[in-house]
C-alpha cells in the first residue's frame, strides 16, 4: 500500500471479537483509494474492514457499493451547547434519584449494558456473534467505572439501580456523552431523560459549553429524549463493514 496510514489494524476489536479486524482512516472513496483498501483488507488478512463515510459525496457512495462494503449503520452526532433549553432539577422527594456509581453497582450497570445497546451496528452486522456485541458493552462500562471516563452517573427507583449515564470530559469546553443505559423494567418512566440532563447539569458545572452525544439512525427514541433534552443534529454520517468472505 503506497499510503501507509490509509488503514490501520485494530488489535483490541481483533481479541475481543476473536476476527482479525482493521479500519479505513478516510472519510470519502476514490477509484484509487478503494483499490488500494482492498488490496491492504487482503494482504492483512482482515476479515472485517471499518469505515465510517461522510453523508456529502454520492462516489464514495457508489465506490463502497461496488466494492462490497456493507451500510450497518446511520451515524448521528448531536450536540447541546450552553444556554439551549432548560435543564431539569429533581425534586427531592421523587423515587427517581441520581448519584456517583458505587463499586457494588458495577454488576448490575454491567448487565444493564449487555442488553441496552442492541440498536448498534455490532448487533445489526449479524456477522459478529451477538454474546460478543453484548460484552463488548459490558466491558466498556466496567472500563467506564474504572476511570477511562470521567464521570458514571447511576439513576436509582425505589433505591434500586436502574440505569447509567457515562461523561467525558474532551477539553476545557467541551464533553462528551458516551453510554446511556436504563434497565428494562425501568424505560419508559423518564429515567433516561433525567439521566441526560444530570450528565448535562454536571457539565455546565465545570463550565463545559459544548456535549456531544453519538447515536444510530435507528434509534429513534434517542434521537427524542436527545432533542428533548435541547441537543441538535450535528452530523450525519454512515458506517459500512467489509468483509472479506463477501
Amino acid at each position: 500500500m503506497s499510503d501507509p496510514t490509509l488503514c490501520d489494524f485494530l488489535p483490541w476489536d481483533t481479541d475481543h471479537f476473536g476476527l482479525r479486524i482493521g479500519r479505513v482512516n478516510r472519510r470519502h472513496l476514490t477509484e484509487a483509494s478503494v483499490q488500494e483498501i482492498v488490496e491492504w483488507q487482503n494482504s492483512e488478512a482482515i476479515e472485517c474492514l471499518y469505515f465510517l463515510a461522510d453523508f456529502d459525496d454520492p462516489e464514495t457512495a457508489r465506490l463502497a457499493q461496488a466494492y462490497n462494503f456493507q451500510l450497518v449503520d446511520i451515524r448521528i452526532t448531536l450536540e447541546w451547547t450552553s444556554g439551549r433549553g432548560q435543564l431539569a432539577r429533581f425534586d427531592p422527594d421523587s423515587q427517581l434519584t441520581m448519584r456517583s456509581f458505587q463499586p457494588a453497582d458495577i454488576p448490575i450497570l454491567a448487565e444493564i449494558a449487555r442488553e441496552s445497546h442492541t440498536d448498534t451496528r455490532f448487533f445489526f452486522d449479524q456477522n459478529f456473534p451477538r454474546d460478543k456485541s453484548e460484552a463488548l458493552y459490558e466491558v466498556w462500562i466496567r472500563r467506564s467505572c474504572e476511570g477511562l471516563s470521567d464521570r458514571v452517573v447511576t439513576a436509582c427507583v425505589d433505591g434500586q439501580v436502574a440505569g447509567y449515564i457515562v461523561c467525558k470530559i474532551l477539553d476545557d469546553a467541551s464533553g462528551q456523552i458516551g453510554l446511556v443505559g436504563v434497565a428494562e423494567q425501568s424505560r419508559g418512566k423518564g429515567v433516561g431523560k433525567s439521566l441526560v440532563n444530570a450528565a448535562l447539569d454536571w457539565f455546565a458545572g465545570r463550565n463545559i459549553r459544548s456535549v456531544q452525544v453519538v447515536t444510530q439512525g435507528r434509534n429513534i427514541a434517542a434521537q427524542r429524549l436527545y432533542q428533548k433534552c435541547g441537543f441538535a443534529t450535528r452530523s450525519v454520517q454512515l458506517w459500512y463493514h467489509r468483509w472479506a468472505s463477501v
